[in-house]
């Protein structure tokens, strides 16, 4: 039940990223957009105060490993251009496919995991690999960015 549950809401916030994805490639970028999404996230670590979902720090680095590798995905596919003096988002093709291809993995992994690790500490890790992926990604966007950012002021000059 938790685990149709949980791949249900993971679906739900795949397809939600999509969207704002897509919404947000129609205004332009700026640091406050890239940042923002990992600090609100970062509130989630909030369940590792219950012991249910703490977990080893071995555990801890494998999954944001494994989070930060999943990355690589999707800065690959995270491109700006400048337009009108302003910094925008390329929405990439390939997004939504990867997305998909990314959730397919992590409900095999839990699907795998499940089967031998505590739901609690399965939902600490993949909060931890969830997060590991966002930091990582939006680290890459901000290198990005200010590059561009860095070119448009040189161009303004």
């Amino acid at each position: 039940m938790w685990l149709v549950g949980s791949t249900v809401v993971a679906a739900f916030m795949a397809v939600t990223m999509i969207f704002v994805r897509l919404k947000a490639s129609k205004k332009p970028a700026s640091v406050k957009k890239i940042l923002l999404p990992p600090i609100f996230m970062s509130t989630g670590a909030l369940m590792f105060l219950f012991p249910m979902f703490q977990v080893s720090w071995t555990e801890v680095v494998e999954a944001v490993l494994v989070g930060m590798v999943f990355s690589i995905f999707l800065i690959k596919t995270s491109k700006f251009e400048i337009r009108k003096n302003d910094i925008y988002l390329i929405p990439s093709k390939s997004f939504i496919f990867i997305l998909f291809g990314l959730l397919i993995v992590r409900i095999v992994i839990k699907l795998v995991m499940g089967a031998t690790i505590a739901l609690g500490e399965t939902s600490g890790m993949f909060f931890l690999l969830a997060f590991g992926m966002i930091v990582s990604w939006r680290l890459a966007m901000l290198y990005k960015f200010k590059k561009l950012e860095k070119k448009l002021e040189y161009a303004r000059g």
